[in-house]
């Protein structure tokens, strides 16, 4: 087990990315409903907040509902919907008391009118924080994001206020939902899925991998530890040779 002596402080990601899986098989081991796995998974989701910004993380996105979540049972979407408000009215204090800022991606106007009104309150209370960003992604797929971020600049192209020829990598950046924020470094999924589920797809392009069999609702501070020390102990080359990087 990696332990907090062995990693470098001087090498923290300074943007890390969770897809927390495994919330309904964890339920299902212990004979209960969906709904009592993303109960549990609070406690995940706060030792995983507490310790990144005690080690230095400066972004945190959680994958926390995503555009085809829609598709499951409308009573399992409801409860989650109701956790997200209670989770957020009783988190923010915390949040707080820890210089942490909430923001959000996603398409938030599909969210029920409760849940927008709670994510705007705990945003602009926390917009005080000047430690971590916490980026919780609701209703949200890479997908929609390209989506989205493409009617934008596809409108701004017809509008006369954007040549396509002056189109790059950076402007593209500047439409999507995470404008402002770095890539990735790390993704950390949980459950052992290998796959991203449509996920950042454009922002994960270089973004190191690092898959868990643990379920989320276990996830604890020392795997968050275990997944950085394993991100520092890779090579970085971005298409380069071992050898270029290492003269750099």
């Amino acid at each position: 087990m990696t332990g907090p002596a062995e990693i470098d402080s001087s090498k923290i990601p300074a943007h890390v990315a969770v897809i927390m899986d495994g919330n309904g098989r964890w339920a299902k081991q212990r004979g209960g409903l969906r709904v009592f796995g993303h109960q549990s998974a609070i406690t995940a989701v706060r030792e995983t907040v507490e310790e990144a910004a005690r080690l230095g993380v400066k972004y945190l996105t959680l994958y926390a509902f995503s555009t085809e979540n829609w598709n499951r049972p409308a009573l399992e979407v409801m409860a989650l919907m109701q956790l997200l408000v209670h989770t957020i009215r009783q988190e923010t204090p915390t949040l707080l008391k820890n210089n942490v800022r909430l923001t959000s991606i996603g398409d938030i106007a599909s969210l029920p009118a409760s849940c927008q009104r709670e994510l705007a309150e705990a945003t602009a209370l926390t917009a005080v924080s000047t430690g971590l960003t916490l980026v919780l992604a609701l209703s949200y797929s890479g997908r929609w994001d390209l989506a989205q971020a493409t009617r934008r600049l596809a409108a701004d192209v017809a509008a006369g206020q954007l040549r396509p020829e002056a189109i790059t990598e950076s402007t593209i950046n500047g439409y999507l939902a995470t404008a402002g924020l770095p890539d990735p470094e790390l993704l950390i999924r949980t459950s052992g899925e290998q796959r991203i589920s449509n996920f950042m797809l454009w922002q994960l392009a270089y973004t190191e991998l690092y898959i868990t069999d643990l379920l989320w609702p276990d996830f604890r501070q020392q795997h968050l530890r275990e997944a950085i020390g394993a991100y520092q102990r890779r090579e970085r080359r971005f298409g380069k040779t071992g050898e270029q990087v290492a003269q750099t």
